[in-house]
């Protein structure tokens, strides 16, 4: 397989092939991501992806899942999607999801019928990272997409038959937009109604616009019980009509895990339990990206 480093995929994927079809992220300029930094955007020829199925048909040829790399595979037209699809359902016999991170605009330029098609060829779930739900912060992180144009882009995928992670950040509002970016967020996601919700917490990573706002003193990082505030005020503020949530990445001080909304109570209890020092949250040293 050809892998340009680094390569990062959602955890759900673990198992997954990992298939490049692009190389970096399109957008790039989002202040807290540091995943493709080291990356020039390109889209890999179709000889090549094409050749790469082969190659992992041959080496893999009970594949089940495959994810399509790199940061908005989406980004790549229908037109250009469908023979990298069709390659796979004739490669993998077995194959059962076909997925890709995606972002607003790479599903809003798309038609209502070039969604369906290519879920009809496969490509069933898509990961959207909306971060935040409040304007002014979306704003500030240089997300690229207005909260209304992501929330517009995860109905008309799920409209289509694609199934929406959508992701979250803790901390992202800061100090200063704590509460309103909890609730909006949660306002904001109940609005897109997705299948999964990941909840992560937002760390600085060095050579982010973020980094260097928090040395500056700009951008002021909340504690790990702050952000248990954050996450009660999120899950208080979901009203969903079916949809599995986790907060069990490895940068949560609080795992945590359930269906919404049968257990909504039972997480809002969890956390109630922990802001009463009742749960050790997970020490700075056992936290990751």
């Amino acid at each position: 397989m050809r892998y340009r480093e680094p390569v990062y995929r959602p955890p759900s994927e673990a198992n997954s092939y990992l298939l490049p079809v692009t190389d970096g992220c399109s957008h790039n300029k989002c202040s807290y991501c540091a995943m493709y930094i080291a990356k020039r955007f390109s889209v890999r020829p179709l000889e090549e992806v094409l050749d790469d199925i082969d190659m992992a048909a041959q080496r893999m040829p009970r594949t089940r899942r495959v994810f399509l790399l790199d940061g908005d595979a989406m980004t790549l037209s229908a037109a250009k999607l469908v023979p990298i699809l069709e390659a796979l359902r004739a490669n993998f016999p077995e194959l059962q999801r076909v997925s890709s991170y995606t972002n607003a605009i790479s599903v809003n330029n798309k038609t209502d019928e070039e969604l369906a098609q290519l879920r009809s060829l496969g490509l069933t779930l898509g990961y959207l990272g909306l971060e935040t739900g409040d304007e002014i912060v979306n704003e500030r992180i240089v997300k690229g997409a207005s909260i209304d144009d992501q929330v517009r882009a995860v109905q008309r995928a799920q409209a289509a038959g694609i199934k929406m992670s959508v992701m979250v950040l803790l901390g992202m509002g800061g100090r200063d937009r704590t509460r309103e970016h909890a609730i909006h967020t949660g306002q904001v996601v109940s609005r897109m109604d997705p299948r999964y919700i990941s909840c992560l917490c937002v760390t600085p990573v060095p050579g982010t616009p973020l980094h260097e706002q928090v040395e500056a003193g700009t951008f002021e990082m909340i504690t790990p019980e702050e952000t248990l505030e954050e996450l009660r005020l999120l899950v208080e503020n979901l009203e969903l009509s079916g949809a599995v949530f986790r907060s069990n990445h490895a940068s949560n001080y609080l795992p945590l895990g359930g269906r919404l909304p049968a257990d909504k109570q039972r997480l809002l209890g969890a956390i109630a339990h922990a802001q009463a020092g009742n749960v050790p949250l997970k020490p700075e040293f056992l936290r990751g990206l």
